[in-house]
């Protein structure tokens, strides 16, 4: 493979016990249309009793892979430490549950090229159409795309599982913060410090990953109960560092959340998904107000 100055990307997936996800990720990765001494991948154990050496094992022959393990510290301090040892100028970063689509670094590559203070994130299609909770969470990070990215190179939200950024840009700001212990508002925090930081974020459809997360209503109901958690956590960091506080939608933005299923016409899927759009929200507002009476953590400072 190539020496650590021909590398450009370096691609972070961070992993903890779904390794049959992982397997589909990196056979995935393997089949990018990219030089294959272009780019490295970096998987990051976080915590799972699995080993994961054979698997990844496999696919050393197709592309430049690492394997590293740490303590469960969660999915931003498992970024981070990927980041620590990343050889590429650029770092892309996606899940373990995610298929990046083939030429999903060359799309990056275009919208990067030659702007060492700008962040593309791409977008994010549901690769279980039958689901309807994995439906309904990934239409609400549609819509929130729409609403916070309708300036191209002006957006405002760009979710972790497609994300890329110059290295030197994301280690100026220190990465994701560690604090995060789960999925949950890490890649807002980190957004929110890259626009403060004078960083350009840029929304690129084109680059496209598909995101295979099966839930349930239980599991539905815990992944937004946790985005409320990390809500309440982003609003008061965010008003430790910045003098404006975090501006609250208003009742339109909620009422198109609802009516954003109805885009494409009326339908019994369309009424279910709009309906679970609506728990979602009371779930956010649940994790927000459990949150916000807990005390603070350590980890949390």
């Amino acid at each position: 493979m190539s020496d650590a100055g021909a590398m450009k990307y370096s691609v972070i997936v961070p992993t903890c016990g779904r390794p049959a996800q992982l397997s589909r990720c990196l056979e995935a990765l393997a089949g990018l249309r990219y030089d294959r001494s272009g780019f490295e991948v970096i998987v990051v154990d976080d915590g799972g009793e699995q080993a994961l050496e054979r698997l990844v094992s496999r696919y050393e022959k197709r592309m430049r892979i690492r394997l590293l393990r740490q303590p469960r510290s969660g999915p931003a301090a498992a970024r981070n430490a990927g980041a620590g040892i990343a050889l590429g100028r650029i770092l892309a970063f996606t899940d373990d549950d995610c298929e990046p689509a083939a030429d999903w670094l060359e799309q990056l590559e275009i919208r990067l090229e030659g702007f060492p203070r700008r962040v593309v994130g791409g977008r994010t299609v549901n690769a279980l159409s039958e689901n309807v909770f994995a439906e309904a969470s990934q239409m609400l990070i549609g819509y929130l795309y729409e609403y916070y990215n309708r300036r191209p190179n002006g957006s405002r939200f760009l979710a972790s599982c497609n994300l890329a950024a110059h290295a030197e840009a994301f280690r100026s700001l220190g990465g994701f913060d560690p604090s995060y212990p789960r999925a949950a508002a890490e890649d807002r925090d980190l957004c929110d410090r890259f626009r403060a930081g004078g960083f350009e974020m840029t929304y690129a459809p084109e680059a496209v990953v598909l995101h295979g997360h099966a839930l349930t209503l239980r599991t539905f109901w815990k992944q937004h109960f946790g985005y409320g958690r990390g809500a309440f956590r982003f609003r008061r960091k965010h008003s430790r560092r910045s003098s404006e506080p975090v501006r609250v939608e208003p009742p339109r933005f909620y009422l198109g959340m609802v009516r954003h299923p109805f885009r494409s016409g009326v339908s019994r899927q369309a009424l279910l998904i709009s309906g679970l759009l609506f728990i979602s929200q009371i779930a956010n507002a649940a994790g927000f107000a459990y949150e916000s009476i807990r005390p603070i953590s350590g980890l949390e400072t």
